[in-house]
């Protein structure tokens, strides 16, 4: 018997939660819940393209691109937009908290005002330029190699720590600074400016600048990939959590799109907070994170990933036959397809208690049949998902 739950609660792959819905719809419930209460906030939405970009699910020949989300706006509806978000996005922040906003040239005067007007001038931190080397090289003007992170903080309590993300500075010689060794036989660099030395040894720290030159663009084969046409790097990150949050300190994204947000936070041992309209987003996040779960460095005692959507009353059916796994009781998912049917992209078995789906065993890349251990479980649920985003929970008798 099919039955129609709107969450998932997985015992790994957290501390986080995922929202799907739109961010302005789901703005409101989120502040509700958790208005005052993150400390930090990074946006990666649309930067009015006006073009469609496309997710890529499989691998070599039987790989399939389907459009993720659409940047299509006009200026002004765009503005507006962005406007409801920021708006939220303040009433979310805690008194130390800040925002990152990433865009490019399209936008980025319009969004520097918006952010003005929204978060105070008084409250600009940083226009954060990050560079790459990846795409093509135009000849009609030169090349736009470069991204605009703008950072604000909501108020002078902000909590940002540069120390976080400090590098050594290491044994090669630069700016023109003499090297030599010290009595302690440590390398040193000094410098001489305005009639003073200035000295410094290769484990002193360097904190980066606000042009960020030093984190590379996701290349075609990257093994971090998931097929977001869009996808930022861990590393860059990596470094906005570090620096503006504190392990335990919960972390937003309304903009998840491929999980990276969600995927750092867990690994650096803070808590997430992420939504996206695209069924992709859903999908990515989940298989993301519960793969990636065995190598994450969770918070003691916190592992829990949860996940909200709308219930989907799409016609679906499956078919399946009680077998065995090593000695043990096993069911067999022989088939499983929606009206329309596109492949599956996830599969798994567990229990329902109301609405709330709790999986005991899960599958990524499902290939029919599917074969999960029945273990100790009372009332069996199968769960299964496509390539569209479709999902369906069935009753197991």
């Amino acid at each position: 018997m099919r039955i129609y739950c709107t969450e998932e609660l997985h015992q790994n792959g957290g501390p986080g939660r995922f929202v799907a819905g739109r961010a302005e719809d789901t703005l409101d419930e989120l502040i509700g819940e958790y208005g005052g209460r993150v400390q930090l906030i990074y946006l990666d939405p649309p930067f009015g393209t006006g073009d469609t970009f496309l997710i890529r699910l499989g691998a070599g020949k039987k790989s399939v691109s389907m459009p993720a989300f659409s940047d299509r706006m006009s200026e002004a509806d765009y503005i507006a937009w962005m406007r409801r978000i920021l708006t939220g996005a303040h009433k979310l922040l805690c008194d130390s908290g800040s925002i990152y906003l990433h865009i490019d040239f399209r936008m980025n005067a319009k969004m520097r005002l918006l952010l003005d007007e929204i978060f105070g001038a008084r409250n600009f931190m940083n226009e954060i330029v990050w560079c790459y080397k990846s795409g093509g090289r135009s000849t009609r003007y030169y090349p736009r190699k470069h991204d605009t992170i703008l950072f604000y903080r909501k108020s002078p309590d902000v909590y940002f720590n540069i120390h976080s993300v400090g590098r050594p500075r290491g044994p090669e010689k630069r700016n023109h600074m003499k090297r030599f060794i010290d009595e302690q036989g440590r390398i040193c660099f000094s410098i001489r400016s305005a009639g003073k030395v200035y000295t410094y040894y290769e484990d002193t720290p360097v904190f980066p600048s606000d042009v960020w030159d030093d984190i590379e663009h996701l290349q075609q084969k990257d093994r971090e990939r998931v097929g977001y046409a869009t996808q930022k790097p861990e590393a860059l990150l990596r470094r906005v959590i570090l620096a503006s949050s504190r392990p335990g300190d919960l972390v937003c994204d309304l903009f998840s799109g491929s999980g990276t947000t969600a995927a750092a936070a867990s690994k650096l041992g803070r808590h997430y907070l992420v939504s996206d309209s695209s069924p992709f987003a859903l999908y990515t996040l989940r298989a993301r994170q519960l793969q990636n779960s065995s190598a994450l460095s969770l918070l003691e005692g916190e592992h829990q990933m949860r996940l909200c959507y709308p219930a989907d009353h799409i016609p679906a059916r499956f078919s399946f036959h009680y077998t065995t796994l090593h000695g043990k009781k096993a069911l067999s998912i022989d088939a499983a397809e929606f009206e329309n049917g596109k492949p599956l992209v996830y599969a798994a078995l567990g229990s329902a208690d109301g609405g709330r789906f709790l999986p005991a065993a899960t599958d990524c890349s499902p290939l029919l049949p599917v074969l999960f251990p029945l273990d100790e479980i009372e009332h069996p649920v199968v769960h299964f998902a496509d390539m569209l985003g479709r999902q369906a929970f069935f009753t197991v008798e």
